[in-house]
C-alpha cells in the first residue's frame, strides 16, 4: 500500500512540472533551467524514500504522501498578519515570502547597497546574474537526495545574498517565509544562496511561520559559500503549525580562516527533516553547528548532520539538543569526517535529548570517521528525564510544579540559546520555549 501511495504521489508531482514550466516567464532558456529538467528526471528515478533506505530508517514520509497540496499561489496576507513575526530592532531589513513567493509590498531592505546585494531569486534568474551560473545548484547535490531534486526541479524563488569583499554589515537581515494555510495548504520550494566575500561579516535570521491550521509543505534548500576570512552567523527558526511538513537541506562551503555558525531551531511542524552539511575545505576554519528541537503529540523531528574536515588546523563544534513529550519522536544522525590531510583537527560533537513521557522516544547515531592522526575529536550522545527530586526541591521552595518543570527543561536547553548573539532573537526564543515548556 505504501509503495503504491509513493508511486502515485511521485506521478502527481511530476505531472505538475509542465504547468510550473509554463509559468516561468522567460527563464526556461539556459543551463539553470536544464538543471531543473535533470533534477526532475532524478526525482522520477529516485522516488520517495522508505524505511528501507538507511538514511530514512527512522523516519517515514507516509504522512506527507497522504496529503494533497496546492502548488504555491497568491494570498491576501497583510502587514498586520506578519506583525507578530517581526523583530522590531531590525524591522527595516526584512524580506517576506508568502507561499514561497517574494512579496515586495511586505518587504523592506534598508541595508541594500554599499557592498551588499539582496535580491529575490526570481528576479536574479530573470537578470541571469553571473554568480548564479557559478554557484546555484552546486553545493546541495540532488543526484542522491529526493527532496533536493524535487526542490531543484521546482526552484522559482527565494533569496540571493552577496556580500562583497571587506564589507561588514552591522544589522541582521531577516528572511521571513510565511505559509498561508487558512483555507488550503501549499507546496513551497524556497531556495537560498549566500555568497560572503573575503573578510566580510553578516548575520542572517531565517524564520518560517504559518497562518491557519491546514497542512502545508515547505521543501527548503539553502547553499552558502564563505570566502577567506569571512564571518557569517545564520539562524533558522522553524515554528510552523503542527499539521505541516518541513524539509530542509542546508549545505555550506568554507574557505581559509573563515568562521561560520549555523543555529537551527525546530519548534513546529508535524514532520521535520534537516540535512545540514558544512565542509571545511581549507586551513584555520572555525565552524559551529548548533541545534535545538522540541515536540509533543505526534511530532517527528529528524536531523542528519555532516561536518567534513578536509584540511588541517580547523575547529568544529556541534551541539544538538531536544526536548520531547507526548508521543513525539526525535532522530539525530551526526557524521564528522576527518580526512587524511586534516591533521591538527579539533572536532567536538554532543547530542542530548530530554524525554518527558514514557511514550516519547529518540534514535541517535553519532558517527566519528577519522582517517588521520594528531587530532582531538570527541563525540557524546545521551538522553535523560526530569528528576523528580529536582522538581520536589523547587516545589518545597514555593515554585509551582508546572513552573518548576519548565525551568528545569529550560536549564537543560539554555546553553544552546546562549549561542544566539542577536539579543531580540534570543529573547523571543526564550519566551516561546518557556511557554511551550509550560504546556509539555
Amino acid at each position: 500500500m505504501e509503495t503504491k501511495l509513493a508511486a502515485e504521489k511521485k506521478d502527481w508531482y511530476v505531472s505538475r512540472f509542465p504547468i510550473f514550466e509554463a509559468s516561468l516567464n522567460g527563464t526556461k532558456a539556459g543551463d539553470l533551467h536544464q538543471s531543473r529538467v535533470k533534477a526532475l528526471e532524478t526525482f522520477k528515478a529516485l522516488g520517495f524514500p522508505s524505511n528501507r533506505d538507511e538514511e530514512w530508517k527512522y523516519t517515514s514520509v507516509t504522512p506527507l504522501l497522504k496529503e494533497d497540496f496546492k502548488m504555491g499561489g497568491s494570498s491576501d496576507v497583510t502587514k498586520d498578519d506578519i506583525a507578530p513575526f517581526i523583530y522590531e530592532d531590525f524591522s527595516d531589513n526584512i524580506l517576506v515570502f508568502v507561499n514561497g513567493r517574494y512579496s515586495n509590498e511586505l518587504s523592506n531592505c534598508s541595508i541594500q547597497g554599499n557592498g551588499l546585494t539582496v535580491k529575490n531569486l526570481e528576479d536574479s534568474l530573470h537578470s541571469n546574474d553571473d554568480f548564479l551560473q557559478k554557484h546555484l545548484f552546486r553545493y546541495a547535490q540532488y543526484k542522491e537526495e529526493t527532496f533536493t531534486a524535487l526542490n531543484t526541479a521546482f526552484t522559482q524563488d527565494g533569496t540571493v545574498i552577496v556580500i562583497e569583499d571587506n564589507v561588514v554589515i552591522d544589522k541582521p537581515l531577516h528572511l521571513l517565509y510565511l505559509t498561508d494555510a487558512r483555507s488550503e495548504g501549499t507546496f513551497n520550494n524556497p531556495r537560498n544562496l549566500v555568497i560572503a566575500g573575503v573578510n566580510s561579516r553578516m548575520k542572517i535570521v531565517e524564520t518560517f511561520h504559518t497562518l491557519g491550521d491546514k497542512a502545508a509543505f515547505n521543501n527548503v534548500v539553502s547553499e552558502a559559500v564563505v570566502a577567506e576570512g569571512g564571518n557569517v552567523e545564520y539562524i533558522r527558526v522553524q515554528e510552523e503549525n503542527t499539521n505541516s511538513f518541513h524539509i530542509c537541506n542546508f549545505q555550506t562551503e568554507l574557505s581559509k580562516s573563515s568562521n561560520f555558525s549555523l543555529l537551527n531551531f525546530d519548534l513546529g511542524s508535524r514532520l521535520v527533516r534537516n540535512n545540514l552539511g558544512i565542509r571545511l575545505g581549507a586551513r584555520d576554519i572555525e565552524a559551529h553547528l548548533i541545534g535545538f528541537y522540541m515536540g509533543t503529540g505526534n511530532q517527528h523531528m529528524d536531523s542528519h548532520t555532516t561536518i567534513d574536515h578536509a584540511m588541517p588546523n580547523c575547529l568544529s563544534n556541534e551541539l544538538y539538543k531536544g526536548v520531547l513529550g507526548g508521543k513525539a519522536r526525535g532522530v539525530f544522525n551526526g557524521k564528522v569526517f576527518v580526512r587524511q590531510d586534516a591533521q591538527k583537527t579539533n572536532a567536538y560533537q554532543t547530542n542530548q535529548a530530554m524525554l518527558l513521557t514514557e511514550t516519547a522516544g529518540v534514535d541517535t547515531k553519532p558517527q566519528l570517521n577519522i582517517y588521520t592522526d594528531d587530532v582531538k575529536c570527541s563525540k557524546g550522545s545521551t538522553h535523560c528525564q526530569i528528576e523528580k527530586e529536582a522538581v520536589c526541591y523547587l516545589s518545597y521552595r514555593g515554585i509551582p510544579e508546572d513552573v518548576a518543570r519548565a525551568q528545569l527543561q529550560y536549564a537543560f536547553a539554555s546553553d544552546v540559546f546562549n549561542y544566539v548573539s542577536i539579543e531580540s532573537v534570543r529573547q523571543r526564543l526564550d519566551e516561546k520555549v518557556l511557554e511551550r515548556f509550560s504546556n509539555l
